[in-house]
């Protein structure tokens, strides 16, 4: 039996990797390999793309986070409010400017910032919002950039896992202060190793992160504050052209992938499917549905489920689709408030119940472009003999 994984990029790689071995053949031999015209031509193709005027490369997507509170001059005494369910870079580059992060329950159908609960968490110390487009789902931007233009905070989208994605008619990481996306090769743009890039509207801005990412240089050899060294270089910036051309036709079969899911999964007792999100589009990096608790019938090997947050239900689907032959994953199943590194800020058990609920209950299932409708259509058998199986 195939293992059905996560995501597979070998496919991918066979539809268009003659297209980019020959471009990365011809940076080898140009012998430029940091900065230069490929990762220029990028840099310029990718805000187009996005719709800002400015876009500019950098390692990864924690780093594209980090330099753009930064550039806003986040620093000790501030706060800066964001998801408590999501990956830890997006309140670990809080921390790594000295500032405090501040977390918000989610919302339990979008799993995105609740902005019902936004501005209870502003105080006068609040300087920026890092609103988080989880799993490819976008956030009500023009919401959001009300309640931040009405306390005159900054906004950082963080885009890691939404490249392609919008609100209304504008792609996200064009509405904030500043866009940062994550070029890890899991996402839908996806490099053959780490890069990123931040995208903005402002010169001035932009201008300061092409320094600070050079260690605070805007001129060779002189330094006019503490930078960090984090470069896109030139074989991944040239691998990315390549992949931005194709990045809606794969979106586009990410959202079938996903309506296919959604039909699927309405019929099977005790699981929830995510539901797009009306007003934006979706580029559904993860397929993440919930499994509700199996009602006190303890056969997932639980007790008093209905009541208990304990993920037992979630984890005996999981350890069925595994016996299937199918792949899924958890994320993320310690919610950053409640994690040792940020134990300093005290928030205990309960804090957040929507975000605490959501770490027992999720998973995501196989989604990738190339998925297809036979491999869904055993994904979608096993899923109903393990709801059967717990009796729900």
């Amino acid at each position: 039996m195939t293992t059905i994984p996560p995501l597979d990029l070998t496919t991918q790689y066979q539809e268009i990797g003659t297209e980019i071995d020959a471009a990365v053949t011809q940076v080898l031999a140009s012998g430029g390999y940091i900065g230069g015209p490929a990762v220029e031509g990028f840099e310029r193709a990718f805000a187009d793309y996005i719709g800002t005027s400015e876009g500019i490369g950098c390692n990864s997507g924690t780093d594209a986070l980090y330099l753009a509170l930064r550039a806003l001059d986040i620093r000790p005494g501030n706060e800066v409010i964001t998801s408590a369910f999501t990956f830890f870079a997006s309140a670990e580059v809080v921390s790594m400017c000295g500032a405090k992060p501040v977390f918000v329950d989610v919302d339990p159908v979008s799993f995105n910032l609740d902005l019902d609960q936004l501005e209870a968490a502003i105080t006068p110390a609040t300087k920026a919002i890092i609103p988080v487009h989880l799993f490819g789902q976008p956030m009500d931007m023009d919401r959001l950039m009300a309640i931040a233009r009405a306390h005159n905070l900054y906004v950082v989208e963080d885009c890691a896992q939404a490249t392609g994605g919008s609100w209304g008619d504008r792609k996200l990481g064009s509405f904030g202060d500043f866009g940062c996306f994550s070029f890890f090769p899991t996402k839908n743009l996806g490099a053959c190793g780490d890069g990123g890039a931040i995208t903005t509207n402002n010169p001035e801005l932009a201008a300061r992160i092409r320094s600070l990412r050079q260690h605070g240089m805007p001129v060779r050899y002189y330094h006019n504050e503490i930078g960090i060294n984090s470069r896109l270089d030139a074989i991944q910036a040239t691998i990315l052209s390549i992949k931005l051309r194709y990045l809606d036709r794969w979106n586009e079969q990410r959202r079938a992938v996903a309506q296919r899911y959604r039909e699927a999964i309405a019929r099977i007792p005790g699981l929830v499917a995510p539901q797009p999100v009306a007003g934006g589009t979706s580029v559904w990096h993860q397929y993440t549905i919930r499994v509700l608790p199996c009602e006190r019938q303890e056969r997932c090997g639980g007790n008093d489920c209905e009541s208990t947050n304990h993920g037992r239900c979630r984890d005996f689907v999981k350890a069925q689709l595994q016996a299937a032959g199918i792949s899924s994953m958890i994320y993320y199943p310690v919610p950053l408030h409640l994690q040792e590194a940020y134990t300093d800020l005290g928030y205990q058990p309960g804090s957040l119940p929507v975000t605490e609920q959501l770490a027992h209950e999720v998973l995501s299932l196989p989604m990738f472009p190339e998925l297809s409708a036979e491999q869904q259509q055993r994904i979608v058998g096993a899923l109903e003999q393990a709801s059967a199986a717990l009796g729900v």
